[in-house]
Order: structure tokens, then C-alpha cells, then sequence
């Protein structure tokens, strides 16, 4: 690869994102730019809930004790991470998504239905169908973390910066301009349109995968320390 690549998501997503990529034969540095906490919540009458609407593995590894109120009931996974995480908490996962949790959501059955979304503080909003109620509860929360003089370092000369989350892309940017990083010497894959919007400008170049997938994301960012345009990206 002519560029480093560098993943800044937190732990552990962030080694499964580093193992996966060097499976791939993508050399990707990681340093975590935030750290997942718990956050302090009160959970609803299980009888209101009919299904869990999931949109990270963190739900279930922060949720806490309360989770246990809601173990016979069906689980709407985001991706086969999430799903993986809540079988193996002992949840059974009714549906896995591929393209985010408002795919899921329109791919309900029309009769009605009461979901629980646990969710993190940095939460996609969704649109709902008039047969879908939802409760929702914020179980965690992704603090951010000062980027290293490595890293900063590393980065000083150019490098392809990954980002999963809308989040990561506004926290890299204000530390670049803490740093006094160039920008126009970085180029950012990230996992989608939004993602990209709150990224702001003046990158070398900024692009998303054609999939809110690692699988995705990682074929982008091949073609982009390639130099290539993939016609899946944009």
C-alpha cells in the first residue's frame, strides 16, 4: 500500500477492524479515539415490548443488568457483529440487517409492533411506519479521546483515516485542527454519505463505501492507497 491506513473506531471494534484488514493484506494502524462507557438507564415494562431494535454490539456488553428483563424477547440486529454479541448473551436474534436499522425497520411486518431500541448517545434517527411504536434508551456513550503525538505524526505526511461513525468523523476533524494537521494531505473513507457530511471539508479526498459494511468499507479503502476510483464508491 503507498498510503498508511489508520482506524480510530473504539475497542474492540477497532482489533476486529485491524485483523480483519490484515487478513485482507491491508496494513491498518489503530488508535482508539474514544472510549465506550456505560450510561445509567431506567428500562420500560417489558410488557410494551415486544422486540429490540439493536444498532451496535455495544448495547448488550454496556446494557447492564436490566438486559435480563428483556431476554425472551426477539432481537432486530444491524449486522452480524451485533447479532453475534447478542446470541452469545443468550438473546435470539429474530432478523439481521445489511443496510443499516431503517432497512430493518421497513422490512417489518405490518402489523403493529413495539420495539425497544437501545441505543448509544450518537444514534442514527429513524422514520417510522404507523403499525411500529418505539421506546428508546440511551445505554451508552462513546467518549472521545486525544489523538497521540504518534498518531499525529504518523499522519503528517498524508495516510487514509477510516471512519465508522458520524461522530468519529467530527471529533478527527477538531483534532487535526488542535494538531495543526493538514488536511488537504488526508484522505478519509468513510462508511456513509452522513458519515462524509459530517466530516466537513478541505480533505485531499473524501469518500464513502457503497455499503454501511466492513466488507465495504475496506474494498474503498484499498482503491484509494491504490489510487483507483472504484464506480461503487463515491
Amino acid at each position: 500500500m503507498a498510503l498508511p491506513v489508520f482506524a480510530i473506531r473504539p475497542q474492540p471494534g477497532l482489533a476486529a477492524t485491524i485483523q480483519e484488514a490484515r487478513r485482507q493484506g491491508i496494513d491498518v494502524e489503530g488508535e482508539a479515539l474514544f472510549e465506550i462507557r456505560d450510561v445509567e438507564w431506567s428500562a420500560p415494562d417489558p410488557a410494551d415490548v415486544d422486540a429490540l431494535l439493536v444498532g451496535s454490539a455495544n448495547a448488550f456488553r454496556h446494557g447492564g443488568p436490566q438486559l435480563s428483563l428483556f431476554q425472551e424477547k426477539p432481537v432486530h440486529a444491524v449486522g452480524k457483529t451485533t447479532a453475534a454479541v447478542a446470541e452469545a448473551a443468550g438473546f435470539h436474534v429474530a432478523r439481521v440487517g445489511t443496510g443499516g436499522l431503517q432497512g430493518l425497520i421497513d422490512g417489518l411486518d405490518k402489523g403493529g409492533i413495539g420495539l425497544l431500541r437501545l441505543a448509544g448517545a450518537e444514534r442514527v434517527p429513524l422514520v417510522l411506519p404507523p403499525q411500529v411504536k418505539m421506546i428508546e434508551r440511551i445505554v451508552y456513550d462513546a467518549v472521545t479521546v486525544p489523538m497521540s503525538p504518534e498518531m499525529a505524526n504518523g499522519l503528517a505526511n498524508g495516510g487514509v483515516v477510516m471512519l465508522h461513525s458520524a461522530a468519529a468523523a467530527r471529533h478527527f476533524h477538531e483534532e487535526c485542527a488542535r494538531l495543526g494537521l493538514d488536511r488537504g494531505k488526508i484522505s478519509l473513507a468513510s462508511l456513509g454519505p452522513r458519515i462524509s457530511d459530517a466530516a466537513g471539508t478541505g480533505w485531499r479526498e473524501l469518500r464513502h463505501a457503497v455499503r454501511p459494511d466492513e466488507t465495504a468499507l475496506l474494498a474503498l479503502v484499498k482503491d484509494m492507497c491504490q489510487g483507483r476510483r472504484d464506480s461503487r464508491a463515491t
